[in-house]
């Protein structure tokens, strides 16, 4: 099924300092996940999976690596009108790079006005989780619907870490809180949960454009969709529905996986959410025939595991390991690995991420550590047991002890 009335518009320009090192030379989007893809591969399947095949990728940070992987992997057929294009900061409005979520589409507005749909989806590109999107747009057709706003129930003792959502009881908007530092306003029937924006949007097109021209016209704005344009909308009494992301299902969906949204923002819960993926039964199930997670595909022989001689063992337990690897008689536990990464013998690896050729020297032992791509650890080296030592080589050590070794290091 195509959905031809609606127009997607990826927010994909963050910076993601929360992610540095890993950030420091590519966009937040752009940062692996689970050995093989992309951050912005999720948000990317969830609208091809859901039959949407007109989406603009906005960018701007740093983008080199996200424009390769989306030139590369993610061609669609234009002799259908299907595209994801890349639409790079090009300044059309003035001098200044975007100022906030709805500057960018503002900047890019005129992709609205050529394609002139119905809807403009909007969404962020940074989280990972999957969902039928057109479940969300066939809601926001039927409520009527201005702008469409998705929410994720939380727990409220968590409400002091997002922007919340109160609604009536009919699910419209009343107010939104960013960070509220006292008790919000809970789901209807349930006063043990609340709703935290996921900063996904659908609105209809008059509505956005109009709403972007006004903003654009305030000087003390700070073009922001949360902070100024949907406080706007509700102050004029704009019909806004919140749309329950648990009530969201996709062919194939587990038990486990209702409901799973995921914020890598931070080095902790990057490095969380690959190790949850190693799962018997994860929350977050990549091996789905009924909803595929597609990617660039290299074209990388299959992993190979060599050495069973003695202690010389090239094993992997609890891991995923992805083409073109060699684990040449080390040996992995609970690990993520991209391609072309190479193990040598006699080295141990635990709990850790490691990105596309990196290669781990003899008698090696790394524990709850992300390697980031084209580093070369010599023999007898020690990275994840003692944080000093971590952080005197230059090492980044997050405040839940995950030790990162920034791209391109020369231990």
């Amino acid at each position: 099924m195509s959905i031809d009335d609606a127009l997607v518009m990826i927010l994909a320009g963050g910076e993601g300092k929360r992610l540095y090192p890993l950030t420091k030379d590519r966009a937040k989007p752009a940062v692996p996940f689970g050995g093989r893809y992309r951050i912005i591969d999720f948000v990317l399947n969830n609208f091809i999976n859901s039959g949407f095949f007109k989406i603009k990728v906005l960018t701007q940070y740093k983008s080199d690596s996200l424009n390769k992987h989306i030139t590369r992997g993610w061609a669609l057929s234009p002799f259908l009108n299907q595209y994801v294009d890349l639409a790079p900061a090009q300044m059309r409005t003035g001098n200044e790079w975007y100022r906030g979520t709805a500057d960018a589409i503002y900047q890019n507005v005129f992709h609205i006005t050529d394609e002139n749909p119905d809807y403009v989806c909007i969404f962020g590109g940074d989280h990972i989780y999957k969902m039928d999107v057109s479940q969300m747009l066939d809601f926001h057709k039927s409520r009527g619907a201005d702008l469409s706003i998705s929410a994720i129930p939380i727990p409220v003792e968590e409400a002091s870490e997002f922007g919340i959502i109160e609604v009536d009881d009919n699910w419209r908007l009343t107010n939104f809180v960013e960070k509220p530092q006292y008790r919000p306003k809970t789901i209807p029937g349930n006063d043990k949960m609340c709703l935290a924006s996921m900063g996904n949007y659908i609105f209809n097109k008059d509505v956005i454009l109009d709403a972007l021209s006004r903003d654009e016209q305030i000087q003390s704005s700070s073009h922001d969709f949360g902070k100024n344009v949907i406080p706007m909308l509700l102050s004029e009494g704009k019909k806004i529905y919140i749309y329950n992301f648990n009530d969201n299902n996709f062919p194939g969906m587990t038990d486990t996986e209702r409901g799973y949204w995921m914020d890598v923002g931070s080095i902790d819960a990057y490095w969380q959410a690959n190790m949850d993926l190693l799962k018997y039964n994860p929350e977050l199930n990549l091996y789905s025939k009924e909803w595929p997670i597609r990617t660039f595909n290299y074209n990388y022989p299959p992993a190979k595991f060599v050495w069973e001689e003695g202690d010389r063992v090239g094993m992997a337990t609890n891991s995923m390991v992805s083409e073109g690897c060699i684990v040449s008689g080390g040996s992995l536990s609970r690990c993520v690995l991209s391609p072309e990464v190479k193990i040598n013998s006699f080295s141990q690896v635990e709990e850790s991420i490691l990105m596309e050729n990196v290669e781990v020297g003899r008698y090696s032992k790394i524990r709850k550590a992300i390697i980031d791509k084209n580093v070369k650890v010599p023999p007898n080296t020690l990275i994840g047991y003692d944080r000093e030592a971590d952080l005197k080589r230059g090492f980044h050590v997050s405040a839940g002890g995950v030790t990162v070794v920034p791209k391109g290091a020369i231990l």
